[in-house]
């Protein structure tokens, strides 16, 4: 009995081991999915303490406004709309994602790196079908820039479909 045991967790080890290799990126892996440099990162933050130079470095996401009242709409309609942005920064800013607080929250952004000086939109579609009555929705958005992450806020009053 004991050497089952010991056969079984050897090829349990072996199988996880064989798991964890597989999914390792290679440079080659990471060229061939088009995905962006790390040397665009840099994290001024460590156990030393701020690097305020490299902060000094770093882009900005500054929004011209970071919330949006859809007012009222029908149960059913999908709205959106273009929060308008700037990196005001002095290095490429990256949107490493975005997500809305629901399925019916969808944010579009864009996925090359906002040079300094450069505008960019982040686009956010409100799905109110099946979300009648007052809504706040929320989006959270990562990057590299100095805030790390942002949020972007919606509401709406969405009228029942019974009532349409």
């Amino acid at each position: 009995m004991k050497l089952i045991k010991n056969i079984l967790l050897v090829t349990f080890a072996t199988g996880a081991l064989a798991a964890c290799n597989s999914g390792k990126n290679t440079n080659d892996d990471m060229q061939n999915k088009n995905l962006l440099s790390t040397d665009l990162v840099h994290n001024p933050h460590s156990a030393d303490g701020t690097d305020s130079k490299t902060m000094e470095e770093m882009p900005t996401m500054d929004f011209v406004d970071t919330f949006h009242n859809f007012g009222t709409v029908h149960e059913g309609e999908i709205v959106e709309y273009d929060f308008a942005f700037k990196n005001n920064g002095k290095s490429p800013l990256i949107i490493a994602g975005a997500m809305g607080s629901c399925g019916c929250t969808v944010p579009e952004y864009p996925r090359e790196p906002i040079q300094p000086g450069q505008p960019g939109v982040m686009k956010v579609k409100f799905n109110t079908a099946g979300k009648p009555n007052h809504q706040e929705k929320t989006v959270t958005i990562n990057t590299n820039g100095k805030r790390g992450t942002l949020m972007l806020y919606i509401k709406a009053e969405v009228i029942p479909a019974e009532n349409n």
